[in-house]
């Protein structure tokens, strides 16, 4: 069973990971789901209070690190609420109606379509307010990733 178990759990972590690539995943709720997995298995006795603290502290700052690097992506480009909203939506989106390549293309022009139509932004800007997007949303993807590994090495430091 306990191959069935660990399986489980380490099913979990790779749906956490996946959902950095693909947003419609629940990534952080799939981290949480390996922790409950393990406890209910084997035992919640090795998540003291300390470690609940930490993986809450680091659960919610993979949040924090979603909004700040959308938002800092598309306002260092010099774009507007429009802007991170459209890539936003894009970023949702995207990967469903152009499969693989959406990840990118869905936030470049969600903000990009924001910015030509409602921030009424020339075609040279909005293409820049799309390409801050795209680099804000691989910025904090990148520094996502550490941060679920983190987590994911903390919690088999802990049961281990």
């Amino acid at each position: 069973m306990d191959y069935l178990y660990w399986t489980l759990i380490i099913l979990s972590f790779l749906l956490a990971i996946a959902g950095l690539i693909f947003p419609i995943l629940p990534g952080a709720l799939f981290l949480i789901l390996g922790f409950v997995l393990y406890g209910l298995f084997y035992s919640f006795q090795s998540f003291t209070i300390f470690f609940i603290v930490v993986q809450a502290v680091l659960l919610a700052s993979l949040f924090v690190v979603d909004y700040i690097s959308n938002l800092y992506g598309v306002k260092r480009r010099g774009g507007s609420k429009a802007a991170i909203w459209g890539s936003t939506i894009g970023l949702l989106v995207g990967p469903f109606v152009i499969p693989v390549a959406g990840i990118i293309a869905g936030p470049f022009i969600g903000a990009f379509l924001a910015e030509l139509v409602i921030g009424r932004k020339s075609p040279m800007d909005a293409f820049g307010v799309g390409v801050g997007s795209v680099l804000g949303f691989l910025g904090g993807t990148a520094v996502k990733i550490v941060i679920q590994l983190i987590m994911i090495g903390y919690f088999l430091y802990v049961v281990l």
